[in-house]
């Protein structure tokens, strides 16, 4: 992966860890899932802080803070059009360039689009004092 590729929106392959698996002592990912680049925070150093957003085919529960994904942002982000897919946004995994043990060297499947995928972010950062955050980075 072309880490400088990596910014809102790109979404990559990663073995995302739920908060629901990190609670009871998990500390790996299942398997390797689709997800959103949320954020990328720049360091000094290079090694930028990522927020990311998990992309499932399971139909979140209705408190949950999700969105379903249109079929147009589903082809932009090189996702399975015949699916239906959700991206979770009350729940994120965070990692770091450089540091990480799940980060994989291949270019990003795709990219949503600003218009579906900002609004989110701004909802995203007015509930985060209720989002879960798993952090997967190595000391």
């Amino acid at each position: 992966m072309i880490f400088a590729s990596l910014r809102t929106g790109s979404v990559i392959r990663f073995p995302y860890l739920w908060a629901r698996a990190a609670a009871r002592g998990e500390s790996e990912g299942r398997k390797f899932r689709p997800v959103a680049v949320g954020v990328r925070v720049p360091k000094p150093n290079g090694e930028d802080v990522l927020l990311l957003f998990p992309i499932t085919s399971q139909e979140p529960a209705g408190e949950r803070f999700a969105a379903e994904i249109p079929d147009t942002e589903k082809r932009r982000a090189g996702l399975d059009g015949t699916m239906r897919l959700w991206i979770v946004l009350d729940e994120y995994n965070q990692d770091v360039i450089g540091r990480s043990f799940y980060l994989e060297p291949d270019p990003p499947l795709g990219r949503f689009s600003k218009a579906f995928f900002l609004p989110l972010l701004q909802e995203f950062i007015r509930r985060r004092a209720q989002t879960l955050a798993v952090h997967r980075l190595r000391q």
